[in-house]
């Protein structure tokens, strides 16, 4: 596997480690000319000096034969473009962007970015797991946004509690995969009783979320 990694940030940097670390074919790409040196102490060679957004500088780097484009720089538009590059010009098919303004998300997902993340709202999720337990938290998106993976954690007053898998009126197109039950994984079926405590994870429509809070 080729991953091009768009931008030399603390983001990138331990990205590229993580990737090399793992054994990843990986290159390291930053416009800054002046910090090269430097990404090189730290990464090696993996490193290449260009501007992402350039169809040149894509060509040099081997977008051509990269198996994921990695967008990670502080401005969310050049990461959409790189991204829209990626995958239009060079049929790269997979594509993730950072979002460093989270109201630009819904752009990102309508113009066809595999993946997109948004820190601000891993962090809010995040938090709002601690402060309500049994709130229905979004974990990633799919096909290009319109599925979600989302999680909850039942409590007493979850009205799924007690339930069969299968006498839940859950939305069109959604699926409960799997649940953690104390230590113990399981893959949920028809016949699964969820209980208090589960923490539950599912696949729904973006446009169905609320809809799967309600009933979870």
């Amino acid at each position: 596997m080729y991953v091009i990694v768009v931008g030399g940030g603390q983001v990138g940097v331990h990205l590229t480690k993580r990737l090399l670390q793992a054994g990843r074919e990986v290159l390291l790409l930053e416009k800054d000319g002046g910090i090269i040196s430097s990404l090189k102490v730290q990464i090696g060679e993996s490193v290449m000096v260009g501007d992402g957004c350039e169809a040149q500088t894509q060509k040099r780097a081997g977008f051509q034969r990269a198996d994921v484009v990695v967008a990670v720089t502080g401005d969310d538009e050049d990461n959409l473009v790189i991204c829209q590059m990626a995958k239009n010009t060079w049929g790269v098919s997979r594509t993730i962007a950072r979002v460093n303004d989270p109201t630009h998300m819904w752009l990102f997902r309508e113009l066809g970015v595999s993946s997109s993340v948004s820190a601000t709202d891993v962090l809010y999720n995040l938090i709002e797991q601690e402060i309500s337990v049994g709130t229905v938290i979004p974990l990633a998106a799919l096909r290009m946004g319109n599925i979600e993976v989302v999680e909850a954690t039942l409590t007493a007053r979850s009205p799924s509690v007690g339930k069969l898998v299968r006498e839940i009126e859950i939305p069109p197109k959604s699926n409960i995969v799997w649940l953690l039950r104390g230590d113990e994984g399981i893959v949920v079926d028809g016949d699964t009783r969820l209980q208090e405590g589960d923490l539950v994870v599912a696949l729904v429509p973006t446009a169905s979320e609320s809809a799967l809070r309600n009933v979870l």
